[in-house]
């Protein structure tokens, strides 16, 4: 009797196991019990999360349901102009007090405050210390004037047409040029493509006040807008402070409607085929456009269609860097995903790829054969289980880290939400869900996925390249052509079978001679018994995450003047070739499922590799640094594929007047240096390169791993990463010698210089003011420096954008290096009108020598503190800086355990020091280059 009882027992639970495992497709997705959501009375939407990464910080934003798609005919331009009245004034923070309040309180304007204006929203950005009472509550203050209170007065106005038609010129182009004539296909008889958010200059110039008033009075209003709010904060406090902010504000008693524009289905297959002599790079877009609105993710039968089209995204795009990792790749990279176009009524199947210029037929060819290879064959079980595996994976790493998530990453789910009806599910719910649904998807289903979307019409292909003598323009019956594809000449793909592993030697564990620990950083160091060493330093700021970097004097400084020209440009392909006899395509099959990641590196000092996993896949890593140590293959197809890939991106840079500018005034400069070779490879270098030779000297630099510190950082388990040290590390090959860092002499022109470069047909300049030389290193002088760099910044902005409405962004930067000699170099740079270069270089070197002869003001010295303080806390909490910190403090010869000192250096820095450095290094010789037009229209 009682054996009939266990047995029923374990039938009913069995039964019951069952019975919870089948999944009510209708079921409405739940919104994350985490977030505080509400309306007010008004219509206004609010988002909530108390949220601890960063500490002390609040990522605040004002979502505006209105962008350039709702402007009039004489509105072009206006939603985006609105955006920067925001910033240049508002009722409880007139003229320029608002950028001046938050630069004090530690908040970089353009860096840390911004915004943007597309055609359907406008979103502003304000990260707030949450450390005070009054910071929190202007920062409220702040985003209640840019929704209802802006300074739209006309002198204001007329202040800021300068500075947006300077924006409007630093968009002028090529692409630019190319768009206009594409966009009329794409968004084919659509508000759309008559609407870009930068608008028409002519209006921008000469739109009346009441315009722009109107616009925001028509559409700045509480229905239309969210506010979010993540970070450190109590929530029930952030809601009344919403509610005592927002609550009050009423909409327009005749308010126009939010009207929602479509884009028309066409039954045609529109093709733009755009050239233009300033054309960098040669791109194919195919578009399969839905006939239907999207739908938004409602129910977990919703969610399962989002993760069968996910998986198939995932497995056509294996396919496709495939192809790009073999020996005749067909593009430089090429991706296919199902989503959004400009408008967000439309959404289409798009297939992309970047090819070479006189391939542009058959990448398209390789697209749609791909496509069709799906659509026809369907993907193999291999092929799901390893989207599967990546998929899982994914999502197991952001559950795992669901408590050290940025506070960005979720304001941004909660925007989308806002405009777009995205789910807020949670983490929780969705790894929950994702390991329950994965299984129950079988393979017919994401095979059948593209079969509904790649389609005969409703199709637009976009091509975009370079126009030059001797390049054949294709033409639309060539392309319409190549759409044609004959279904009976592809074959199905042939999984290839997985690989058992990422080596293939038997590896010999060394021994650990000697351990050392650090209380101060908290590190711990493993003398090994080859002569490595590894420090590592266990935190708390993810849990999933482990970061590593192995470094070692010596660089391609060590190599002749002849082996530097040889080698420069196929160091970079020597990775692509594989190791342990495995190809590209092997390692990434076999790594499926697997976060884990390790790059070697030559630089001119120093080589090393740099790297991150998990702390489940972390032997994968160890693995992988062996095999770059000791088995990378040499394979010259590889070779071959990297340099067809790779000219694809670089034969045209140079047409491109930003980097011809860049080009020219670095060969100028490097004229006396017998190692300059250029910034790109060209025909004439590609045939200098010796691939043979560059994979000797990488085998050279990493034949000696007893030179090489290796850092780790992250949430590292003491026995495993020695473990894994005697096993991986301590077995590398050493010659016992250690090498250090060479200067070989050669330096920049120097003088008082001026360069000017004619490129571009279009009225656009750009000025670079550079100072530099050889210094003896020092910590407070490379502190000082810095500081310099960003008390001018400031000066800047409000001389030249603000005052002078000349610019629309400039920049001030300043370093010291100690390795491989001691030097500084400090750099002023702008884009602008060219009429205007001479006044505004003239008045950039005005604000600089104000600094040399009276030091910065009080007031910018407090802000530049300010803002360091706050990055470093923010930094200190992050894997990436510690081990920055390590690899510095092994280039520099110093103690990492200086780190500890930094709150107390920056506020050692007073203004004299920065005085003291712009007079003793600025006062000098200096290059003005200049980039100017071949022609001002």
């Amino acid at each position: 009797m009682k054996q009939f009882i266990k047995l029923a027992l374990v039938l009913f639970l069995f039964s019951t196991s069952i019975f919870a495992q089948e999944i009510d497709y209708s079921t409405a997705i739940p919104f994350d019990p985490s977030v505080k959501t509400g309306k007010l009375k008004n219509g206004l939407t609010y988002y909530i999360k108390k949220n601890a990464k960063p500490e002390n910080k609040v990522s605040l934003r004002l979502v505006v349901n209105a962008g350039s798609i709702l402007e009039d005919d004489d509105q072009q331009g206006l939603a985006h102009f609105m955006e920067h009245m925001n910033f240049n004034g508002t009722k409880r923070f007139p003229k320029n007090k608002l950028v001046d309040y938050l630069q004090s309180i530690g908040v970089k304007f353009g860096q840390h405050l911004n915004a943007y204006t597309s055609f359907d929203e406008t979103v502003y950005f304000l990260p707030i210390p949450s450390d005070s009472p009054e910071k929190l509550e202007n920062g409220f203050n702040i985003i209640e004037d840019w929704a209802f209170n802006a300074d739209l007065t006309p002198e204001e106005i007329n202040k800021e047409r300068g500075v947006v038609l300077e924006e409007y010129r630093i968009g002028l182009g090529a692409d630019k040029r190319m768009m206009a004539r594409y966009l009329p296909k794409m968004m084919y008889k659509s508000h759309y493509a008559e609407r870009l958010p930068i608008g028409q200059k002519e209006i921008l110039k000469n739109f009346k006040y009441d315009q722009l008033v109107h616009f925001y009075q028509d559409w700045y209003r509480p229905d239309l807008m969210s506010v979010i709010v993540v970070g450190d904060i109590d929530v029930a406090a952030i809601e009344k402070k919403i509610i005592a902010h927002f609550g009050s504000y009423k909409n327009p008693k005749n308010e126009k409607s939010r009207i929602t524009f479509e884009v028309p289905n066409h039954k045609e297959t529109f093709v733009a085929i755009e050239s233009d002599k300033e054309a960098p790079r040669t791109q194919i877009q195919l578009m399969y456009k839905d006939y239907d609105l999207p739908k938004p993710t409602i129910t977990v039968g919703d969610y399962r269609k989002d993760l069968v089209e996910g998986l198939f995204t995932t497995m056509i795009n294996n396919r496709l860097n495939e192809l790009t990792n073999s020996p005749t790749p067909p593009f430089l990279f090429g991706y296919s995903y199902h989503g959004g176009t400009y408008a967000r009524t439309k959404e289409a199947y798009q297939s992309f790829a970047m090819v070479q210029e006189d391939k542009q037929i058959s990448a398209l060819k390789v697209l749609v054969a791909e496509n069709e290879r799906a659509k026809k064959f369907g993907f193999t079980q291999g092929e799901l289980d390893r989207a599967e595996s990546d998929y899982l994976s994914r999502y197991e790493n952001a559950f795992k880290d669901k408590d050290k998530t940025e506070s960005d990453n979720f304001v941004q789910e909660y925007q989308s939400n806002f405009l777009e009806k995205s789910t807020v599910s949670g983490i929780d719910w969705e790894y929950a869900t994702v390991k329950q649904l994965l299984p129950k998807i079988e393979l017919q289903e994401v095979n059948d996925f593209i079969k509904g979307y790649v389609k005969d019409d409703n199709r637009v292909v976009i091509i975009t390249a370079p126009e030059k003598e001797g390049l054949k323009k294709v033409t639309e019956e060539e392309v319409l052509e190549a759409l044609k594809v004959n279904s009976d000449e592809v074959a199905a793909y042939k999984d290839t079978e997985l690989a058992k592993g990422l080596l293939r030697s038997e590896v010999k564990p060394g021994t650990i001679l000697k351990k050392a620990t650090d209380a101060k950083i908290g590190t711990t160091t493993l003398f090994l018994s080859n002569g490595a060493k590894v420090t590592y330093k266990k935190t708390d700021f993810k849990n999933d995450e482990i970061v590593m970097e192995a470094i070692s004097f010596g660089g391609t400084n060590l190599y002749s003047n002849d082996e530097i020209k040889k080698t420069q440009f196929a160091n970079s392909a020597l990775t692509e070739a594989g190791f342990s006899g495995l190809k590209l395509n092997d390692i990434n099959k076999f790594m499926a499922g697997k976060i884990t990641s390790v790059n070697p590196y030559i630089g001119n000092f120093t080589e090393g590799l740099s790297g991150n996993s998990t702390p489940k896949d972390l032997e994968y890593l160890f693995q992988t640094v062996y095999a770059y140590f000791t088995d990378l293959n040499l394979d010259v197809s590889a070779f071959e594929g990297f340099k067809q890939k790779v000219s694809a991106y670089y034969n045209n840079l140079s047409s491109q007047p930003g980097f011809y500018f860049q080009q020219e005034l670095q060969t100028y400069l490097n004229k006396e240096n017998p190692r300059f070779n250029g910034l790109i490879p060209t025909e004439k270098t590609w045939s200098e390169t010796d691939y043979e030779l560059a994979y000797n000297k990488y085998k050279e630099r990493f034949a000696n791993a007893g030179d090489f510190e290796f850092y780790f950082v992250g949430n590292v388990d003491e026995k495993v990463i020695e473990d894994f040290s005697m096993k991986y590390l301590a077995s590398l090959p050493s010659t016992g010698k250690k090498e250090k860092a060479v200067d070989l002499g050669y330096r920049m022109l120097k003088g008082d210089l001026k360069k000017v470069v004619n490129k571009g047909t279009d009225p656009k300049s750009t000025v670079s003011i550079l100072y530099y030389g050889d210094a003896e290193y020092s910590t407070k002088e490379a502190l000082a420096i810095k500081a310099l760099g960003e008390v001018l910044t400031i000066k800047l902005i409000e001389e030249l954008r603000e005052n002078e409405s000349g610019v629309y962004g400039v920049g001030a930067r300043g370093s010291m290096i100690k390795v491989p000699y001691g030097s500084y170099n400090f750099s002023i740079s702008f884009p602008c009108g060219p009429e205007n270069t001479e006044k505004l270089t003239a008045s950039a070197l005005k604000e600089l020598q104000k600094i040399i002869d009276n030091g910065p003001e009080a007031k910018d010295v407090t802000k530049f503190k300010e803002t360091e303080l706050l990055e470093y806390k923010k930094n200190s909490k992050e894997n990436k800086f510690w081990l920055d910190n390590f690899t510095k403090s092994y280039t520099d010869s110093t103690s990492p355990d200086e780190v500890l000192q930094t709150e107390e250096k920056i506020n050692a820095i007073t203004a004299k020091d920065i005085q003291d450095v712009a007079k003793k290094y600025l006062s000098k010789d200096k290059v003005i280059g200049i980039l100017m037009p071949e022609e001002v229209k």
